[in-house]
């Protein structure tokens, strides 16, 4: 089987405009207060990076890593925490940052988990969103862009540990195989 970029979906610049009005949304709904991101490893970790530099509040940056894909290119539904985060975030604002809603049992279940920590609030960012692979009602109080159906890579996403380096978001193509 092998695998290649089929066509750039998303560019860079495109990228930089979403992330300019996410972090100016944020920066509004939390001025004077102070936030704790929980960038969802490993996918997330470019836009929260990006993101962060550009919101104008104090925040505080933690990490989980789960997983519910182990190699393929469709969930497979059961979610597996890797690394919890370690910051207490009992009466704290907190967002949860991901890079793509998709079924959405993982992040259903990230925010089952990180309500019964307390906190103050828990609000979802995600770069890009599949609403037609959703497999529960759950949604993004902050969204970059709803994406087609397409296994997409790069800008943090990746299929099996690669592409995750591409500057802009693109359309995997495999041939010989199963998508």
């Amino acid at each position: 089987m092998s695998h290649y970029v089929k066509d750039v979906l998303i560019p860079r610049a495109e990228i930089a405009k979403v992330v300019d009005d996410l972090a100016r949304r944020i920066s509004d709904d939390y001025a004077g207060q102070e936030i704790v991101m929980v960038g969802v490893l490993k996918g997330s970790f470019i836009f929260l990076a990006d993101l962060v530099r550009k919101i104008t509040v104090p925040v505080v940056i933690d990490f989980m890593s789960v997983s519910s894909y182990y190699g393929g290119t469709k969930s497979s539904g059961v979610v597996k925490i890797i690394k919890d985060m370690d910051t207490d975030i009992q009466g704290k604002h907190v967002i949860i940052v991901e890079d793509i809603i998709d079924s959405g049992l993982t992040l259903n279940h990230l925010k089952d988990l990180l309500l019964t920590r307390e906190p103050a609030s828990l609000r979802v960012c995600a770069a890009f969103d599949k609403p037609e692979r959703r497999k529960i009602s759950i949604s993004a109080d902050y969204l970059g862009m709803p994406i087609p159906d397409e296994f997409i890579i790069g800008y943090g996403l990746d299929f099996d540990g690669q592409y995750r380096n591409l500057p802009d978001v693109c359309i995997l193509a495999i041939d010989g195989g199963n998508e």
